[in-house]
């Protein structure tokens, strides 16, 4: 059975971000994938400024630049109605599809040693002087300390008896479809009768189209969708849910949970790339420290300080954006104040939009 100083469950940007900072620092470490890369993923694929602070600490910011991708300036608020406000952003972003900035993770975790294991599945975990995950290719691995970076419905969380039941109150719907004429550099959050859409461009010839709704009204999301942008009706999308559910601890013991395993965030406010790679830094930051001997609670605070720290200062706003979205009418009532106070909007946006 092969013998790993960590084994990470999930090749995200938080599972691949914290296999990187830990095969960077001499670790043997294992990163197990149920997919094989490169895939798209339910994501508005905008990358938030902050993460350029921690793809540079990766080493990957000049490979960053040179994907594909789109510049984006402002933030387009639309009401059911069609009145707009419209938010520049305090800080540039960029779109770049998942399929190609994943892989980019991924591969910079296997330059650096990573043992990666794609199209693999953890079934069983077992833990006595060390955690023993066996998985649905036959294989066994050992490992001193393991992450649950698999997403919210994480695997390593159930297994583990750790997951929150979840709150399935919408779905969210997501496709890459032909880029507007003269769309903009520009994310356009658009409310509707049954939900809302996130629209942006990820190159020049695509755009991400997001759909989120209760299921009951899933159906006329995707109506509206087929006629706004000429769709087939019989058009693919990928789904997701749930888009809420109660939050993990982030630390036990020798058990870690990273990104949208330990924590998910309303999507609407679209920083969940940086969640994920900075808290992947963080727990690599932690694991080191716990190899190397280094004294445990204090290690273990530290990481749940600097994890909290995160998310200080927006998850309010985060709440916010749910209870609009939960409720459009009412979000759409929100930004027609807007209208006579941009500020409003201008502060909400400069709080989310941020670099590190």
């Amino acid at each position: 059975m092969e013998q790993f100083d960590i084994a990470i469950v999930g090749a995200g940007p938080a599972g691949s971000t914290c296999a990187t900072f830990c095969a960077q620092a001499g670790l043997r470490t294992l990163l197990i994938e149920r997919e094989n890369f490169p895939r798209e993923k339910v994501c508005g694929d905008c990358l938030n400024p902050a993460c350029s602070s921690v793809l540079d600490r990766l080493g990957l910011g000049q490979r960053v630049r040179a994907l594909a991708q789109a510049r984006l300036e402002r933030v387009e608020f639309i009401t059911i109605d069609g009145q707009k406000v419209i938010v520049d952003l305090p800080e540039k972003e960029v779109a770049i599809k998942r399929s190609l900035l994943d892989e980019m993770l991924l591969t910079r975790a296997g330059e650096l040693g990573t043992e990666i294991r794609e199209d693999t599945t953890a079934t069983t975990l077992s833990r006595n002087a060390v955690w023993t995950i066996r998985t649905n290719q036959n294989e066994s691995f050992c490992a001193r300390i393991l992450v649950g970076a698999d997403g919210r419905n994480s695997t390593v969380a159930r297994l583990c008896n750790l997951l929150p039941r979840p709150e399935r109150e919408r779905i969210a719907l997501q496709s890459h479809v032909p880029l507007p004429l003269d769309f903009g550099p520009r994310i356009v959050l658009q409310f509707l009768p049954g939900g809302y859409s996130g629209q942006s461009p990820v190159n020049d010839t695509e755009l991400n189209l997001c759909l989120v709704g209760k299921p009951r009204g899933i159906g006329a999301l995707k109506t509206w969708a087929a006629k706004q942008f000429a769709l087939s009706p019989d058009h693919s999308w990928r789904t997701i849910t749930p888009l809420t559910r109660a939050a993990v601890s982030p630390a036990h013991e020798d058990l870690f949970f990273i990104g949208d395993a330990a924590r998910v965030v309303e999507p609407f406010t679209g920083e969940g790339i940086y969640y994920a790679m900075r808290s992947g830094e963080l727990a690599a930051n932690a694991i080191l420290k716990l190899i190397r001997g280094e004294d445990r609670a204090s290690a273990l605070r530290e990481f749940d300080r600097a994890f909290a720290e995160i998310y200080r200062g927006r998850l309010w706003i985060n709440r916010l954006a749910r209870a609009a979205v939960l409720a459009p009418r009412v979000g759409s009532l929100f930004v027609h104040a807007a209208r006579v106070r941009p500020e409003i909007l201008k502060f909400l946006t400069a709080k989310i939009v941020r670099k590190e």
